[in-house]
């Protein structure tokens, strides 16, 4: 409960830097601002996960990895918003629904089977994901699928509020250096 508050007041403080995203990418390359995408949540449930859009209204619906040439689709502020992060800001309307909380291990996409087989082995399914979490700030884009269960399962037994301050102070010096981010 005390996620969905905070998230909601979040989106209240942070209401002037949603406008002002929203407004460019509106102005480069119109609606719809937001995209959506099935998410698989806590328990195997499926959820839409919001973000702001940093690709082109054309763009084919694969991960940007699978992608041939990924910047061409890159909207003008795309790269920017991504490797600053605030593509996830929307995150904060799917904690308020109660379908994310703050730290958790990210929520991955519908088809990512090899990925949820491994999370349900190691019991990090029944956690509910989140904006940011342990392997997010060990590795994010740049470790493999084995290792990034490897520390979400870390987390799941090591998990304490003294913990997941360190994972959000950890968190904004990553963002602020881009650390792990690879597209």
């Amino acid at each position: 409960m005390l996620n969905r508050i905070f998230a909601f007041i979040l989106i209240i403080i942070l209401s002037p830097l949603f406008i002002l995203v929203t407004l460019i990418i509106l102005i480069e390359d119109g609606f719809p601002v937001l995209f959506y995408q099935k998410r698989i949540g806590k328990n195997l449930t499926f959820f839409k996960i919001y973000k702001f859009r940093s690709m082109k209204k054309n763009t084919p619906n694969v991960p940007t990895h699978l992608l041939v040439n990924p910047e061409r689709y890159l909207l003008q502020i795309g790269n920017f918003i991504r490797k600053t992060s605030l593509d996830e800001l929307p995150n904060l309307i799917n904690i308020v629904k109660g379908e994310m909380v703050f730290i958790g291990p990210r929520p991955a996409l519908y088809n990512q089977d090899d990925l949820m087989s491994l999370r349900v082995a190691k019991g990090v399914d029944k956690l509910k994901p989140g904006i940011t979490g342990w392997a997010q700030i060990n590795g994010r884009d740049d470790i493999s699928i084995e290792k990034k269960v490897e520390l979400e399962e870390e987390y799941l037994y090591k998990k304490s509020l003294l913990f997941d301050v360190e994972i959000i102070i950890k968190t904004f010096t990553n963002v602020l250096f881009s650390k792990g981010v690879s597209h």
